[in-house]
């Protein structure tokens, strides 16, 4: 019998009831929204397991555990999954042929065995297989429309392939594959096209889906909800490795300053009203000040404008603009050379943590446990904070005005309106070899330099 509900059957050969998930196409805070939710954020897994046994049994890792029994006109099979790092019995049952699946699909170290039963009851072990995917083939996937996502899950993908001597192949976007590719040599990328060119499902001895499951209750895609361990981590734990953040190597090649001057690259655009700042004054005095300091301010957002009906955030008046459609190397040019990099909760600000720079990162409608450690991370703990991270409350991507504890009211997006200048000025002044202040009427006047 099964250990709750830890497997499914389904008679005959049919492949798993289980499709591609959808919520993995949520996006990450700073992310695009996916055009269509409903729309499988990756392709499917092969139609029927990828490993034959002699016996005629099939069986693999992709979507979980899976079993597939031939069909017998006498006698039955016995099939039993066992997770070898608890202990624990998932499923044990006996079929004269089914599709068997585990309800699991993040990493689980399986073992998958098998009896052949007689027509007289006698049974005979035909197999008996422990999850080891050294020099096998293993897929992981990433969705489509994040950077931020991409970059904080892709470390726990690359331990996963030296934690386990697997041959990984990592699909995502062609925008994001030349990020890593030259760093990470021993894995191989490719775009999800290319991995249903290549016929990589059906080749695959295990696959892990990586994602922002909201609606996944039963916690078949993640063993833990990610608002509780954080937007990055997350990975960490559906892959079944040290979930220790670290950043990952970029093979982008060291390139000269983009300028001589001393500078500063800031980024303020994001895909809803509540990542962004919502200070009316905040970007302003900022720029000001620290124009006045002697930095030139550069804005590297994809839009320099970006909003929804009568709300829009434009490129803040005094920062250079380098927005645009431009390669991601270039973005990481500007980054390493940056004395310090200023910007929201989205895909810009890990792509700064990535190259090296010192990240000053404004958020209040995410907990700090959700990104990356910064120690420039500012918070406004007087304010309502941390909606993102409720379980209770269900991310609207559709709304882009989406506050949901105080939406209509004077308190809507007061998460960052009540984060001052003067805060993040105080934060800055922190940065090792930030240049001072200076003393006179100009550093007073400086937010109205402009």
């Amino acid at each position: 019998m099964a250990a709750g509900a830890n497997a499914i059957v389904e008679s005959g050969h049919g492949s798993s009831s289980s499709g591609s998930p959808v919520a993995g196409s949520e996006p990450a805070p700073g992310s695009a929204a996916p055009q269509e939710p409903a729309k499988p954020a990756y392709p499917p897994a092969a139609g029927l397991p990828t490993q034959l046994h002699e016996s005629g049994v099939r069986f693999d890792f992709n979507m979980g555990a899976r079993v597939l029994l031939p069909p017998v006109e006498s006698g039955s099979w016995r099939v039993v999954l066992r997770d070898l790092d608890t202990g624990n019995i998932l499923f044990d049952a006996t079929s004269q042929g089914a599709f068997v699946a585990s309800t699991k699909h993040f990493y689980v170290r399986f073992a998958v065995d098998v009896w052949r039963i007689d027509s007289a009851g006698a049974a005979t072990q035909v197999l008996a297989h422990e999850f080891d995917c050294r020099g096998r083939e293993v897929l992981i996937q990433f969705p489509i429309g994040t950077l931020g996502d991409t970059v904080g899950w892709f470390p726990y993908a690359a331990a996963f392939a030296e934690k386990h001597g697997a041959r990984v192949t990592c699909a995502m976007s062609n925008l994001l594959i030349p990020l890593f590719r030259d760093a990470y040599p021993h894995i191989r990328f490719v775009t999800h096209e290319q991995e249903i060119e290549q016929k990589l499902p059906e080749a695959s001895y295990a696959t892990y889906y990586l994602g922002l499951f909201f609606d996944d209750a039963e916690n078949i895609w993640q063993p833990t909800d990610f608002r509780h361990v954080g937007l990055h981590r997350t990975a960490g734990y559906i892959l079944g490795v040290d979930p220790t953040e670290t950043p990952p190597r970029l093979g982008i090649p060291d390139e000269d300053r983009p300028i001589a001057e001393p500078y500063v690259v800031i980024a303020v655009q994001s895909s809803s009203a509540c990542k962004k700042w919502n200070n009316p004054h905040g970007w302003r005095e900022v720029i000001g000040i620290l124009k006045a300091r002697g930095y030139r301010v550069v804005c590297i957002d994809q839009k320099a404008e970006h909003g929804s009906g009568l709300v829009w955030t434009h490129i803040p008046n005094g920062a250079e603009d380098e927005t645009g459609d431009r390669p991601l190397a270039e973005r990481v040019r500007w980054l390493r050379h940056a004395a310090f990099f200023i910007g929201v909760s989205s895909g810009l600000s890990w792509l700064a943590w990535a190259a090296g720079t010192p990240v000053v990162m404004i958020s209040g409608f995410t907990h700090p446990n959700n990104e990356f450690h910064s120690p420039f991370r500012i918070i406004n703990w007087h304010a309502c904070n941390s909606c993102w991270n409720d379980v209770r409350l269900r991310f609207d991507h559709k709304d882009y005005m989406w506050c949901p504890r105080h939406a209509g009211t004077d308190r809507q997006f007061e998460c960052t309106r009540l984060i001052t200048a003067a805060q993040v000025i105080q934060v800055i002044d922190r940065i090792p070899g930030v240049r001072p202040a200076s003393t006179g009427p100009v550093a007073e006047n400086a937010s109205r330099l402009l």
